[in-house]
């Protein structure tokens, strides 16, 4: 599995007309692993919205993620209210493919109960998502990601309220993934493991701070721009206009 590289040109992301992200141009090559970190509010879960196609740009362009792209969001932005079970769930995975309306066949419910038992979750096929713990309703957003077999994975804070096991399973899983050429982008706050196992890193401070190779991004210097740029930043900030 070869995806096409992604390519950023001048990319602005913006709430409400106040940019969450500037002006970044960059590329995420074919079958690359990297972690997108930063501080509190530097526009990383706005930047996988938009190379997901949730989230249009206010200017610049993306190239390369049609129809390529599955999404693992963060967990806490999701409502587990609504009674659905969880191979239920995971079976939307196949409805990029399949279509919203198209009747799915025992092939494809086998696959899902082959992700969830991948994920740890065997048995769980009927349980509604409601009384799921956190870390299991992560685990089942992974299986659900099993299913989608897309080229290039988003994952949004993967490891959140996962136990240390479970965070090594699913962590095991993202380089199989970048094992079989897939191209993976991480949002993480463990910078320990962004140095242990991610060759590539984006800093991202609403700007680009840096963008390489890891032990060249996260240096003390990088680190200590990206945090004063945050003290700085202001909710009543005005629109950029500042040219390409």
């Amino acid at each position: 599995m070869r995806p096409p590289a992604i390519e950023i040109e001048n990319l602005t992301l913006a709430y409400e007309g106040r940019p969450a992200v500037h002006h970044l141009s960059g590329r995420f090559a074919p079958g690359s692993l990297t972690a997108v970190v930063g501080p509190n509010g530097a526009g990383k879960s706005t930047l996988l919205r938009a190379l997901a196609g949730l989230h249009p740009p206010a200017g610049g362009r993306i190239s390369g993620t049609a129809g390529q792209v599955a999404l693992l969001p963060q967990a806490s932005a999701l409502d587990r209210s609504f009674p659905i079970a969880a191979l239920d769930v995971v079976l939307f995975g196949h409805w990029p493919k399949a279509g919203a309306f198209r009747r799915l066949d025992r092939r494809a419910r086998a696959e899902a109960e082959a992700a969830l038992a991948a994920v740890g979750l065997a048995g769980f096929e009927d349980r509604p998502v409601a009384s799921l713990s956190a870390g299991q309703f992560q685990r089942l957003l992974f299986a659900r990601l099993l299913v989608q077999d897309a080229p290039i994975l988003l994952l949004d804070e993967p490891f959140t309220a996962l136990d240390e096991r479970t965070a090594a399973d699913m962590l095991g899983l993202l380089h199989r993934w970048h094992g079989e050429g897939r191209t993976v982008v991480a949002v993480l706050h463990d910078l320990e493991l962004v140095r242990r196992d991610f060759p590539e890193t984006l800093l991202l401070a609403r700007e680009a701070i840096a963008w390489g190779p890891t032990a060249q991004v996260l240096t003390a210097a990088n680190r200590l721009r990206a945090r004063s740029m945050a003290e700085h930043w202001a909710a009543e900030a005005t629109p950029c206009h500042r040219a390409a």
